[in-house]
């Protein structure tokens, strides 16, 4: 093989392998085909704090941004004459200096100008200049966003994703599989898997019957979520022990006379 024939080949070999790496790292550098989505913050998260329980929990993966102009517009809702603004800007400048310290989160100060449009322009220009997204509990924004061609996020829609399925006063019937830890307790399991705590149901383990129940409370923990109810009206009226009743006049002079007899 001739030396021309080798220096095409190594070009070759050099170009597919360039081919591949930008492939694998993506047009940023960072591995994988989708690079981290850039999250432009506005007020309205910030106050609502809900973000800092979403960070602490890891599930803020993508780089999330606060723009210097909204620092500036909590600064001035903080400093201004309504107490209930001042409040709750206050708390939302508490809730930027804690995200930053969050280990499992990406949060930095976003340097952009503060005087140029209203925030909610400017949130819109970041996002359509960046290629990114905005994260608000401002439905008008969202709305706002969409006719713009720029996506909105917001922690109330992920509120509603994870809230639950039956809230207190709902109705299901449900068979309960065993008895409880307190006494005449009986449990029940959801088709999710959460397990039902009934009072008054510990009759029912165990015989493959399925009764009426209502929700009163549900209790979330870290091990996951436990919800409580009692039977409803109707089981609870099935479960009580009847009086036998009492024979009737007539029935009692036919027993008299059947004794005579």
């Amino acid at each position: 093989m001739d030396l021309f024939s080798i220096i095409i080949l190594l070009a070759i070999f050099a170009e597919t392998s360039a081919v591949a790496i930008k492939t694998f790292t993506g047009k940023n550098g960072r591995s994988g085909r989708n690079p981290r989505r850039k999250v432009f913050v506005d007020t309205s998260i910030l106050m609502d704090g809900r973000i800092l329980s979403v960070a602490k929990a890891g599930f803020l993966g993508d780089e999330v941004l606060i723009p210097r102009s909204v620092v500036r517009e909590l600064q001035l809702l903080a400093d201004g004459s309504d107490s209930e603004k001042r409040a709750r800007a206050r708390y939302g400048l508490d809730v930027i200096n804690e995200l930053e310290r969050v280990e499992l989160a990406d949060v930095k100060i976003y340097q952009d100008s503060t005087q140029r449009s209203k925030v909610d322009e400017r949130l819109i220009e970041l996002a359509k200049d960046n290629n990114g997204i905005i994260m608000t509990n401002d439905f008008n924004l969202v709305k706002v966003a969409a006719t713009e061609h720029v996506d909105a996020i917001t922690i109330n829609d992920l509120a509603q994703g994870l809230r639950s399925e039956y809230l207190p006063g709902d109705k299901l019937n449900v068979k309960i599989i065993s008895v409880g830890s307190n006494p005449k307790q009986g449990v029940a399991y959801l088709p999710d898997g959460t397990m039902v705590v009934i009072d008054d149901a510990e009759r029912f383990a165990g015989k493959n019957l399925y009764v009426d129940i209502v929700f009163e409370r549900y209790l979330q923990t870290a091990a996951g979520r436990m919800m409580f109810a009692k039977l409803a009206p109707r089981e609870q009226k099935q479960g009580k022990q009847r009086k036998p009743k009492q024979p009737r006049g007539r029935n009692v002079n036919k027993s008299q006379k059947h004794r005579e007899k």
